[in-house]
């Protein structure tokens, strides 16, 4: 199985940081989530100076055999129509990437669908038909997983080498909710009933039905219930693939972005393997599907927006990143007390 080299943010520079941004002309504090964004930035760059060059979206997607078990409002052809929109630059990410300065790039990591040659689209398919039906066996191999984590990583490490230091992630996979549900419910402990809710549309008998299908597959389970396990069985390759992407961003002390729910589930699983990588994620928003706040409470973290937003293919991350840029701004930008020569006030 792939390796990781993961360490934490030095904290040797976190005083020189914290004195930095107190002295900045304001009361000390009072820009609040900015100052503790600009000291995790700092810390991750390991610079008093950081700065954010050319952000990168990565949009992984596949098919899921789950959703042949009707637990998505959307039929199963939509992951490879909505690709096409991606190409087309007429998806909701596609105009909060123009309006950020992100970069997309759109990977199919498993879509039943043979496209064509597309220069925009990377083909990187571990198996076309997508993953197995986890109802009634494991969703992927080992050796797919094992796959779907090297490529996640290897389209990060591409856009390490184009230039980029802040990274979102993004998925486009019909029955992705079910499968992140899966996981959260296995590596939490939260019950099942906790962690699923109503994907792109279900009404509460859709999602009663959807909440029936995940109890079966969860008690047909015969694995031994370790992370990569869960992972195997229930996962989706899009799913995979953000974890090994996630995974090689955090060894290279990249800024990762994180989206909605699907995202915050791969952190979960990603944490997991390597804790120390969660010290490099910034949670750019709580949406509306059931079970976010509770991961995002069980992971400890909190999300910089609260919108209601629940369209995952990384548009809350891309969303969030002006602020980002914001708390960027403000430890490079602001006068100290010192350079305005006004007296401190506090």
């Amino acid at each position: 199985m792939i390796q990781f080299h993961i360490k934490a943010p030095d904290k040797g520079l976190e005083i020189a940081l914290q004195d930095k941004i107190d002295n900045l002309t304001k009361p000390k504090g009072s820009l609040g989530t900015l100052e503790a964004l600009a000291l995790q930035v700092g810390l991750i760059q390991q610079t008093l100076s950081p700065v954010l060059r050319h952000p990168v979206n990565v949009i992984y997607a596949s098919d899921h055999g789950i959703a042949d078990e009707g637990v998505s409002k959307s039929p199963k052809e939509v992951t490879r129509q909505v690709i096409h929109n991606f190409l087309n630059g007429g998806a909701g990410v596609c105009y909060l990437a123009r309006q950020h300065g992100f970069e997309l790039k759109i990977v199919d990591g498993g879509v039943d669908f043979d496209f064509p040659v597309i220069p925009q689209l990377i083909d990187r398919k571990v198996r076309k038909g997508g993953t197995r039906n986890f109802l009634h066996e494991a969703a992927m191999t080992e050796e797919e997983m094992e796959k779907a984590l090297q490529y996640g990583a290897g389209i990060v490490t591409d856009c390490y080498n184009e230039g980029c230091n802040v990274i979102s992630f993004g998925e486009m996979g019909i029955g992705n909710t079910a499968a992140s549900s899966m996981w959260m419910t296995c590596l939490t402990q939260i019950p099942l009933i906790d962690c699923v809710g109503a994907g792109s549309g279900l009404d509460s008998e859709g999602v009663r039905h959807k909440y029936n299908v995940l109890k079966r597959s969860l008690e047909n389970y015969d694995g031994n219930g370790s992370v990569l396990d869960v992972m195997r069985y229930f996962g989706g390759y899009e799913m995979v693939m953000a974890v090994g992407g996630m995974l090689r961003a955090a060894e290279l002390k990249m800024i990762i972005l994180v989206d909605g729910f699907i995202m915050t589930n791969c952190v979960l699983a990603a944490s997991r393997l390597y804790p120390e990588m969660q010290s490099y994620c910034v949670f750019g928003h709580c949406g509306d599907e059931a079970g976010h706040k509770r991961v995002l409470d069980f992971l400890g973290a909190k999300a910089l927006l609260d919108l209601g937003l629940r369209l995952g293919e990384g548009s809350g991350s891309v969303c969030a990143y002006p602020i980002l840029d914001s708390a960027v701004r403000m430890i490079n930008e602001m006068h100290s007390f010192k350079q305005a020569a006004i007296t401190k006030y506090f």
